[in-house]
């Protein structure tokens, strides 16, 4: 006959195993997930409404109709964040590709060149800021800053790459 302490155990190790599990696959789930059309369109509406003041825009847009509500919903895990601003990325960054098409159209071919050249610079300008970010605080919180860092670059650039567009 099984100790009540070995039933008590295992049924105390089945429950943590369970619950790492559902928690593993949630987490999984927020790392590979696509934005949702609703928040697409809900940072697409911003930063039109904005358009004029990238500043404003930037605080109105940034973070707070995607990567809060997600982080909030998520528990608010370093992972669960990193995941977050993720997804918000995407949304920023597929902006960001549409007004740089948008610009380039506007060009003609010595423009168009230079505008090339300014944004390969922009792009290592975002990679060797969002990455110092390891170098400085050499921890974990770095990996959500620097996810962080990238969507806040790519939203930044995707308004002004709208504002020179229409110039």
């Amino acid at each position: 006959m099984r100790s009540p302490f070995n039933l008590a155990h295992r049924f105390a190790l089945i429950c943590v195993l369970q619950l790492v599990s559902s928690f593993a696959a949630e987490l999984g789930h927020a790392q590979t997930r696509k934005p949702t059309a609703n928040e697409v369109a809900a940072i697409r509406d911003c930063a039109t409404k904005n358009k004029d003041n990238p500043d404003q825009g930037e605080r109105r847009c940034l973070f707070n109709l995607v990567a809060e509500p997600c982080i909030k919903r998520g528990g608010g895990t370093k992972s669960v964040e990193v995941a977050c601003y993720s997804v918000e990325n995407s949304i920023w960054d597929g902006l960001l590709n549409d007004n740089y098409k948008v610009l380039l159209d506007t060009l003609d071919a010595d423009q168009a060149a230079k505008a090339q050249a300014m944004q390969r610079a922009w792009m290592a300008y975002r990679d060797t800021t969002c990455e110092f970010y390891y170098d400085k605080i050499q921890g974990t919180m770095a990996t959500t800053m620097h996810a962080a860092c990238l969507t806040r670059e790519s939203a930044r650039r995707a308004m002004l790459l709208e504002f020179f567009s229409r110039l």
